[in-house]
């Protein structure tokens, strides 16, 4: 599988240079909680790293969510070192993710808000999948994301959104979410998540900002795994 080769080759990103306390600093923020990254750490990690922020903070990305991945998907290639461009790497990671189709669209959107929500990603936030409208989901629905356990989502919904907690806050993967979502789109789940938390690059340099201020802004994934906002 594609996606699978891209996330080796994340994997082998070389490791970050951790001596500026400022960098150290960023980089356990970022991993703990994004969402608390203040202006001063922000303004101190420009400081240290000038023009090669955006490069350094997408390397801090994989070093953080890589791990996270193989926790719970320990069957993921192995990694092989790459030394090319970062960022070209992340989106061809990302597009080849975006084209798995495994999940539903409605699911593939409860498992990106819920990732936005506790990531705290302002643009994120404001955006709603038009395939998962289509499919017939709802705000109502959408909503759920926030006390998922408790909801009236089904078994499954509750199995993928669990395994979002899991990658993200560290708990425990659901005893039965693999057996209930099969392997291929339980690899769908974690592979969606950690492409979703790219969103961690954006809300870090505080560059997250939604582009609308009342409602929602709609998009669309086509077959090619290219996002289109409507």
């Amino acid at each position: 599988m594609r996606a699978l080769d891209r996330f080796a080759e994340v994997a082998g990103i070389p490791e970050l240079d951790l001596s500026d306390p400022a960098v150290r600093e960023f980089a356990d923020q970022f991993t703990l909680d994004i969402s608390s990254v203040d202006d001063g750490q922000r303004a101190a990690f420009f400081a240290a790293t000038g023009d090669q922020a955006f490069a350094v903070v997408q390397r801090i990305y994989a070093h953080d969510f890589v791990p996270r991945v193989r926790r719970v998907l320990p069957e993921a290639p192995i990694a092989t070192p790459y030394d090319g461009d970062t960022w070209a790497l992340l989106q061809d990671f990302m597009v080849a993710v975006a084209r798995l189709n495994s999940l539903d669209p409605t699911l593939t959107e409860l498992v990106r808000l819920r990732g936005a929500r506790l990531h705290d990603c302002a643009v994120c936030k404001s955006r709603r999948s038009q395939d998962a409208l289509d499919a017939g989901a709802d705000e109502a629905l959408f909503a759920q994301v926030d006390h998922w356990p408790d909801s009236d989502l089904d078994a499954t919904g509750k199995a993928a959104l669990g395994v979002v907690d899991a990658l993200v806050l560290g708990a425990e993967v659901p005893r039965d979410a693999r057996e209930l979502l099969g392997d291929e789109r339980f690899t769908e789940v974690v592979l969606d998540v950690m492409r979703n938390a790219a969103n961690k690059i954006a809300v870090a340099l505080g560059a997250d900002a939604a582009t609308v201020t009342d409602g929602v802004e709609l998009f669309t994934t086509d077959a090619d795994g290219v996002l289109t906002v409507l």
